[in-house]
Parts: structure tokens; C-alpha cells; sequence
């Protein structure tokens, strides 16, 4: 099998990835990181991210590290594949070029935080700072006033139709489904609709199946 993706079931930036594959509609591998161990930081993974944080992707000859470039060569390269996940006009795809950065630069910051925090300190051992996260929530609450009314204009924060912008989103958004933020996104009618939308695609759903196992 020629892609594989090297990571683990927990990781945000791996699950971005498993679910563009799975939208694509392509067969990989998945290839476990014990992080616990850190396995991350061996020099046989560090060969496929130097940075020594999964995931690491591969398809073939290609070695990739960054989740959103692994999503966007995956989205171009295998385009006639499985579900559309970029748009052809140029206008359009420079509106969801906008969205991309919208995402990675004002919402993955407190979103991730958040997600750390109350999410995966929990699960090892760790205490929560609640400092950060007031503070995160109250960096989020701004950017979903944004979303909000953004998604008056759009059906999608990207457009008309499901791209990679929402699906760089999932990830976050699902842990934080799960705690008190939650509060914050379904207190905004258009934004709570848009998570329930994108966190039932079957892709996404078949892709924690495929994690968990």
C-alpha cells in the first residue's frame, strides 16, 4: 500500500488527515506512534518529521509532516477521487484559501488550547490550568461571532459546499463537543447547525471507527 500514515489515534493533526483520506475515498495504512514511549522522538520517525510530532505521511517516495499540507496534496493530487474537497474557480477557491487561514491561524490557537486543557490533560495525569482556559474560551467566542455571521452568507465557512476548511475544523470541534465549551458553539444557532452538519459525515465517522479500533 503505497500512502501510510504514521500516528496516533489521539492526535488532532491525525485525525485531519485519516478523515481526508477516508473523504477520498483512498486505501492507506495506518501505522501506530506510541507517544507514551516517545516513539516520536526516534530517529526512525524523525526521518518522516523532524519536528518529532505526528503525523508523518507517506505515499510512496513522498514524505510529508504537517497535517493541512498532507490534507491539501491529498485534495489536488488524488482530485478525482472520492468527494470534492477544494473548488475549481479560481475566485472561489481564493475565498476558501482565506477560510483555510482563517482556521490555522485565528481558530486552531484557542481551539487546540482548549482541546488540550480540559480534553487530553485529563487522560494523563495532568491538572488543568483554568486560566488558560478562560482565556481560550474567550479567544474562541470571538472568532465564532465571525462564524456566525459568516455562515449567514455561506452554508460553509469555504462556500457552498464541504472543503477542506471544514474539514480542518472537525478535529477540534469534536473533542470540545464533549466538554462545557460546547455552550459556546450551540449558543450560535448557525454555528451549532454547521457542527452537527460536518461532524455527521460518514467519512468522519468512519474514520474514528478506524482509529479506535
Amino acid at each position: 500500500m503505497a500512502i501510510k500514515v504514521h500516528g496516533s489515534p489521539v492526535s488532532t493533526a491525525t485525525m485531519r488527515v485519516v478523515a481526508c483520506l477516508i473523504e477520498k475515498d483512498l486505501d492507506f495504512e495506518f501505522v501506530f506512534v506510541n507517544m507514551a514511549t516517545g516513539e516520536h522522538k526516534k530517529h526512525h520517525f524523525l526521518s518522516l518529521n523532524p519536528f518529532g510530532q505526528v503525523p508523518g505521511f507517506e505515499d510512496g517516495d513522498l514524505k510529508l509532516f504537517e497535517s493541512r499540507a498532507m490534507t491539501q496534496y491529498i485534495a489536488h493530487v488524488y482530485d478525482s477521487n472520492g468527494n470534492q474537497l477544494i473548488l475549481q474557480d479560481p475566485k472561489k477557491m481564493a475565498i476558501m484559501s482565506v477560510w483555510m487561514e482563517v482556521e490555522s491561524q485565528k481558530f486552531e490557537t484557542p481551539a487546540s488550547k482548549l482541546t488540550w486543557e480540559i480534553c487530553i490533560k485529563p487522560i494523563i495525569g495532568m491538572s488543568t490550568d483554568d486560566a488558560a482556559v478562560k482565556e481560550s474560551e474567550e479567544q474562541l467566542s470571538k472568532v465564532l461571532d465571525i462564524y456566525e455571521t459568516r455562515l449567514a452568507e455561506s452554508k460553509y465557512l469555504g462556500g457552498d459546499s464541504f472543503t477542506l476548511v471544514e474539514l480542518h475544523h472537525l478535529p477540534n470541534i469534536y473533542y470540545l463537543m464533549g466538554t462545557k465549551v460546547k455552550a459556546l458553539f450551540d449558543s450560535r444557532p448557525r454555528v451549532s447547525a454547521w457542527c452537527a452538519d460536518i461532524l455527521a459525515r460518514p467519512a468522519w465517522v468512519k474514520g474514528l471507527e478506524k482509529l479506535q479500533k
